[in-house]
């Protein structure tokens, strides 16, 4: 292979080209970026950068000297507007063609819009790019009025931050406790809960259209379950993303629920892989839209790219910060059949530990990153794991790595 170009520059697409070196390749290497600047890591804009407490600089997944380092050509503000994989073509928006003997679409998702009559209001704001959290975090002045529409990782998150900047905070979701199939009922309960006791009003239900109030910069939220329309002066909607697979149809990949790749990233089209969001793998219900995912998935195509043995399968982890508590969870705790407790709720810190028959699944915790990481050692070996020893926190939890 003389080139492998890249689609998009999000942690997956970084991490394809890392691995892709690492692993020896020494062709051309084209990054495609549709924004302007160097590729970003997105999790802080939800946090540090809302918070005020991370420029730009700070958030970067690599220094500019690390692309010529690793004879990465970055193309910035450069839009994709078709791929052909039969004839090994990329097409930019400026009608030039860019040959590649492979293509990897790392084009991420788009934030899911509020449909509902009045959801693009310029109250209303989304949060996936620098930009948008820069515009946000204007907003997020002591006093102001925020309606935070979504309770999932980036909602809950972003009432966090807004509520430590002085703001009156309603956090709207139509499920009365969210991330139960992610990371259990306990955890769940737990995390809601805080919101409440950090002096954020929840709401359970969902909204039904917003109205521009004449004469005045704020908006009105009509939101199943409250009497009277909600004021707001800002709106922020974290209902989760949508993959981006426009190029993927229009090339005519197959695409459901994202672009779909086998177990080395590989789409229906063999020229082509996907990395990422946007990628879902065959046989998967749902795609993986978190930071760990997008980390492996890159190793993953690069390991197919070069012709090599995939690296093993591990269960994947995630975490969230909010209200100075970080949550951290591996696997998905919709695939246990009981829960084991280590600690209690009413502690703050504690760990749900997931079981089906006597394999550890899943677990997640508040606050007990030693926990997580034992628990994601063990998931990944697949012991056999005594109940009564993992829920007694005199026990040492590497013990049970020996069986």
């Amino acid at each position: 292979m003389r080139r492998i170009a890249i689609v998009g520059a999000g942690l997956a697409a970084v991490s394809t080209c890392d691995a892709l070196r690492s692993g020896g390749y020494d062709g051309e290497l084209v990054l495609f970026s549709a924004e302007e600047g160097l590729p970003y890591d997105r999790p802080p804009l939800s946090k540090d950068v809302l918070l005020g407490k991370a420029r730009r600089e700070d958030i970067m997944l690599r220094p500019a000297e690390w692309y010529e380092q690793q004879g990465v050509e970055l193309w910035p503000g450069t839009t994709v507007s078709g791929i052909r994989p039969a004839e090994g073509a990329v097409e930019l928006s400026g009608g030039s063609v860019v040959s590649a003997d492979r293509i990897v679409l790392a084009t991420g998702g788009t934030p899911r819009a509020l449909p509902v009559p009045g959801g693009d209001d310029p109250a209303v704001h989304l949060l996936r790019t620098w930009e948008e959290s820069e515009r946000l975090r204007e907003r997020l002045l002591p006093g102001a009025r925020v309606a935070v529409v979504g309770a999932g990782l980036i909602g809950a998150e972003t009432a966090a931050v807004a509520g430590a900047l002085g703001c009156r905070v309603t956090l709207i979701d139509p499920v009365p406790v969210p991330l139960v199939a992610a990371v259990g009922s306990e955890i769940a309960e737990a995390l809601h809960q805080r919101h409440t006791a950090e002096g954020i009003r929840v709401v359970t239900g969902g909204v039904e259209r917003i109205e521009r109030r004449p004469g005045v910069d704020e908006v009105v939220l009509h939101v199943t379950g409250l009497a009277e329309p909600l004021p707001a002066d800002t709106v922020v909607v974290g209902i989760g993303i949508r993959p981006a697979t426009a190029l993927a149809e229009a090339a005519g990949l197959k695409v459901d629920n994202g672009i779909v790749v086998d177990h080395e990233q590989r789409a229906s089209q063999p020229n082509v892989f996907a990395v990422g969001d946007v990628a879902r793998r065959d046989g998967h219900a749902v795609r993986h839209e978190h930071w760990d995912a997008a980390q492996r998935g890159g190793q993953a195509a690069a390991a197919g790219l070069l012709g090599r043995p995939v690296p093993a399968e591990q269960a994947l982890w995630f975490w969230s910060d909010r209200h100075g508590s970080r949550l951290e969870a591996v696997g998905t705790m919709a695939d246990a059949d009981r829960t084991v407790l280590r600690g209690s709720p009413d502690g703050g810190a504690f760990t749900a530990f997931g079981l089906r028959a006597d394999r550890l699944v899943a677990a997640a915790a508040i606050d007990r990153g030693r926990d997580i990481k034992a628990a994601q050692r063990l998931i990944d070996r697949g012991v056999a794991v005594d109940a009564t020893r993992l829920a007694d926190e005199s026990a040492d939890l590497r013990t049970l790595l020996r069986g």
